[in-house]
């Protein structure tokens, strides 16, 4: 059975077993929180531009690969969910930590 807080989908190397992830602000491979978010950022934008691109190129007739289009709009769907829930989960905690009482 997969540890929810260690399973194999949120080890980038896809081993099993415990991560070795060092305590603190960085990611296992070094960056930081700032640049791991602006990088999914990225790859999220580069998902929607790529199925904006093969929507339009089954309209205009220069592709007829409908499984294709359906994908890449299906994965730039997911991927834009999982962002605005992780955006979600990032102001709830904001939101938890304002409500501190010091």
């Amino acid at each position: 059975m997969i540890d929810p807080i260690q399973g194999n989908a949120i080890n980038p190397a896809g081993a099993a077993g415990p991560s070795t992830a060092p305590s603190g602000p960085q990611a296992t491979d070094g960056k930081k929180f700032l640049d791991v978010l602006l990088d999914n950022l990225d790859e999220v934008n580069r998902l929607q531009t790529e199925a904006d691109q093969s929507v339009q190129a089954l309209y205009t007739g220069q592709t007829d690969d409908v499984v294709g289009v359906f994908t890449a709009v299906n994965k730039a769907g997911v991927a834009f969910d999982l962002l605005m829930e992780i955006r979600n989960k990032l102001v709830d905690a904001y939101r938890d930590i304002q409500q501190i009482r010091v």
